[in-house]
């Protein structure tokens, strides 16, 4: 039996046994990553997409996706893959060489490097840090899309090897946080620690009832500030996905309210989704 120290969760693994992410294993008495190398989605996006607003606006970024997640959101946006195992669904194998490679041989196309998204990027951390390691012998930028449930010591150094990343902040309660497998604290410390050496923005999905009352994303907004008021925050627009087929759309004029509210704090606010 082994723990796996990576996130909140510390999940103990006997030999052979998966976390409950269902992208890290115990092999031979170490915890290694069932995805490296591993891809189910590969796309060239407009980087406004991850979202990202202030980093290289109007370029495009090799976005490549993997499979696991180890938060588990009634609402996944990307379930299909993100509560995937590796077994379940088509895989395309890359080692890094050969990804980054790729993205090399996009940029007259107007890409800027590789962002790793669509499921939860951190769970293969030893593929994206090799990963990013050569795109910046060609200087090539790594961006990661992730919801920051992390503890930080076992990911080493690798943030610093990173150069933007959109970090999920999906509420401001332990108590939304536990719902969704999560724990708000993690992501806290996460989020500081991303912004001391990379460029960060930060997405809130607004979902009604949950997390959209002005009194939360005011809290929101100003510990956001109290961290860098530069860092740019994207409410976005709920739609049902998953298991919330109970749920109403976000109506927007909500949304532009409470993005009104947020700007009373923070220099860098936009609306998503609508």
């Amino acid at each position: 039996m082994i723990l796996c120290p990576l996130c909140p969760k510390g999940c103990i693994l006997r030999e052979g046994q998966t976390g409950a992410c269902r992208a890290r294993e115990n092999v031979s008495g170490h915890i290694v990553p069932k995805g490296y190398g591993k891809l189910t989605s590969l796309a060239l996006d407009p980087v406004e997409k991850k979202p990202l607003a202030r980093f290289h606006p109007g370029s495009f970024i090799l976005s490549a996706g993997s499979f696991g997640c180890n938060m588990s959101c009634f609402f996944c946006q990307n379930a299909v893959i993100s509560f995937a195992n590796g077994d379940d669904i088509p895989i395309r194998r890359m080692d890094p060489e050969e990804l980054v490679r790729l993205a090399e041989d996009m940029t007259p196309r107007g890409n800027i490097g590789l962002a790793f998204t669509y499921n939860e990027p951190l769970l293969n951390h030893e593929y994206v840090r090799d990963c990013a390691v050569l795109l910046r012998e060609r200087e090539l930028k790594t961006v990661l899309v992730t919801n920051g449930c992390f503890n930080l010591a076992p990911l080493g150094d690798m943030l610093t090897l990173v150069d933007a990343l959109n970090i999920d902040l999906k509420g401001f309660t332990s108590e939304w946080y536990a719902r969704l497998g999560g724990d708000l604290e993690t992501v806290k410390a996460f989020i500081i620690a991303a912004a001391r050496s990379s460029h960060v923005e930060l997405t809130t999905l607004v979902v009604p009832g949950e997390n959209d009352s002005e009194d939360e994303i005011g809290a929101i907004a100003s510990w956001i500030a109290s961290v860098d008021p530069e860092i740019p925050l994207h409410l976005s627009r709920f739609f049902p996905r998953h298991k919330a087929a109970g749920y109403q759309n976000t109506d927007p004029a909500v949304l532009i309210r409470l993005c009104g509210i947020a700007r009373g704090r923070l220099k860098h606010v936009y609306a998503g989704n609508i």
